[in-house]
């Protein structure tokens, strides 16, 4: 069945089916909970400084893998220790010691950005880093907004009937969450030591290779429309930088089931620009490549 995208009723019915898909994610990290999942299935010493630089892009993978299309656009980051390392896109709140104060100068802070967030709706998804069951309140209150909610857990979360039996109050916050991102263990202890993880691994593909999936699954898409629907997106490119987020949605899903892996963000800078180049007609698909492609410049604005 062939979609529509510019009248007032196929955009409701495409909203209905990719809202909860897609959007602008904030996370908000309680770093001690995060460094005892990095840490609690793990043998040796434990670290002591953390590498945050590798965390946004591990977080929208994890997000990404559970049927998610949104990327992190931003970090809070809420630390007992003095924190040195400025990283972009992240911003810290000092809390005190949970020894000091059983963790309610987090409860509050975290619970007081969660609900302006809500209130501002000021992003589509939140990604929320904790095991303080205190939080099911503000969280239920910021899902009652349209906020989605997901949280981040281990395998256990794989076994809830299980979990409710052994840890009564983590999973009743777990229960609450829109979904729950599960991630390994081993993997985030590597980005927090600074070390690649070796699930991302597959993301080094040679561009060139890449690209040529990218090419295939746009022109196989674009020879699917009908003349009309081509007709009025071509007329939309000529006005807009960006392309149609139902259709940038579609195709971001179909890379994603091409490659078994979420895009990375300049491998979607480079789907929309050959999206671009095909529906305006400018595409050449025997022309040399003597550049890398994902190190070019982005021809064409994220989508918001």
């Amino acid at each position: 069945m062939k979609r529509e995208y510019f009248s007032h009723t196929s955009k409701d019915s495409q909203r209905k089916n990719f809202d909860a898909l897609g959007g602008q994610c904030i996370a908000l990290i309680d770093a001690r909970f995060l460094v005892w999942l990095a840490q609690h299935t793990q043998s040796g010493p434990k670290q002591d400084a953390l590498n945050r630089f590798g965390l946004a892009q591990f977080l929208g993978d994890a997000l990404n893998h559970a049927g998610l299309d949104v990327d992190v656009k931003r970090i809070y980051w809420y630390a007992e220790e003095n924190e040195s390392l400025d990283v972009d896109g992240q911003i810290v709140r000092k809390v005190l010691s949970h020894d000091l104060d059983g963790g309610m100068s987090l409860l509050k802070s975290l619970g007081q950005d969660l609900r302006q967030l809500a209130l501002n709706k000021a992003c589509d998804h939140v990604l929320l880093a904790t095991d303080d069951e205190r939080f099911l309140t503000v969280i239920d209150d910021a899902q009652l907004t349209g906020m989605s909610v997901h949280i981040l857990a281990d395998d256990a979360a794989r076994n809830m009937s299980k979990l409710h039996q052994t840890d009564p109050g983590w999973g009743r916050l777990l229960s609450q969450a829109d979904r729950r991102i599960v991630v390994q263990s081993k993997a985030l202890s590597e980005i927090l030591q600074g070390a690649a993880p070796k699930e991302s691994s597959a993301a080094q593909e040679d561009p060139e290779v890449v690209r040529a999936s990218i090419t295939e699954v746009i022109v196989s898409w674009w020879d699917d429309e009908p003349e009309d629907k081509r007709e009025e997106l071509r007329d939309a490119l000529h006005i807009s930088r960006g392309i149609p987020q139902e259709v940038d949605r579609q195709l971001l899903l179909r890379m994603r089931h091409r490659l078994t892996r979420a895009l990375s963000l300049q491998e979607k800078k480079m789907l929309r620009e050959i999206f671009r180049a095909v529906a305006l007609g400018t595409h050449n698909p025997d022309a040399p490549q003597n550049i890398d492609p994902l190190s070019s410049s982005p021809l064409i604005e994220e989508p918001v």
